[in-house]
């Protein structure tokens, strides 16, 4: 019994065993991109004015994390990811943090000066980001407990904070990667809807030709049934004449013959 017991644990592990590599291996799938060389988890820095939004600042790329996502800009595109360093996956938009990301911030975390003001950022270990960066952002933690470790500081009134995001917004579209990528997305949309309408024109095409095969298919049985000829008006088919003589024949059958009954009288 024991044996059987533990031989049959063995075989489900072995077969788990495979579905479990292969779905590791297609969380990974995602768009190739050039890869960023941390040489670990990275530890990142929270950005001020914005809810939540940290950034890895010691390596050359953006590389964004915000709301349980990795964020990366590629090409005038943006990708994200559950995981830093691979699996990532294009997104159609532009993420809406982005514009409360002041372009200058690499300048102030060289500088450790923000808007003027001493800015004493700590780095997060990665661990520590897993653990708590929904608590932060559901409180505001950054924001209104920590002022952002920025001296002095406080967040800009919501009507400054809208102009400012609408102004960057405006200088992002005028980006040459941006707009070629987005010139490049155009045409991709303007593709996917003139295929269906080629379809349909390929099939309307075609309609005619098959009707007329179908036609061509059904014409022989039809001339089949119309060279059947019809006997002349007057005649009747051999078939009933044929059935005619046995009725006839019968009637003869049934009915007594004359000579035969003067004959018994």
């Amino acid at each position: 019994m024991k044996k059987s017991f533990w031989g049959a644990i063995l075989f489900v592990v072995l077969c788990t065993a495979p579905i479990t590599a292969m779905a590791e291996v297609s969380v990974g799938i995602g768009i190739s991109l050039p890869p960023i060389v941390i040489g670990g988890p990275p530890q990142v820095v929270v950005l001020p004015d914005t809810n939540g939004v940290y950034v890895v600042p010691y390596i050359e790329v953006d590389l964004f994390f915000w709301n349980g996502w990795w964020w990366r800009p590629y090409g005038g595109g943006w990708y994200r990811s559950r995981y830093y360093d691979r699996g990532w996956g294009y997104y159609s938009r532009v993420p809406v943090f982005y514009y409360d990301v002041d372009p200058h911030w690499r300048g102030y975390y060289s500088n450790r000066h923000w808007d003027g003001r001493p800015w004493n950022y700590r780095p997060i270990p990665h661990s520590q980001l897993q653990s708590n960066w929904k608590g932060w952002q559901n409180n505001r933690y950054w924001e209104k407990q920590r002022k952002w470790d920025v001296q002095g500081y406080s967040a800009q009134p919501q009507k400054q904070r809208q102009d400012v995001r609408r102004q960057r917004q405006v200088e992002y579209q005028q980006r040459p990667e941006v707009k070629q990528h987005q010139q490049q997305r155009r045409e991709q949309q303007k593709l996917q809807v003139q295929q269906p309408q080629k379809q349909r024109q390929e099939q309307q095409r075609q309609q005619p030709q098959v009707q007329q095969r179908q036609q061509q298919q059904h014409q022989p049985q039809v001339q089949q049934h119309q060279g059947q000829q019809q006997p002349p008006k007057g005649q009747s088919r051999p078939q009933d004449q044929q059935q005619k003589g046995k009725s006839q024949h019968q009637e003869s059958q049934g009915k007594p013959e004359k000579g035969n009954s003067e004959h018994r009288k």
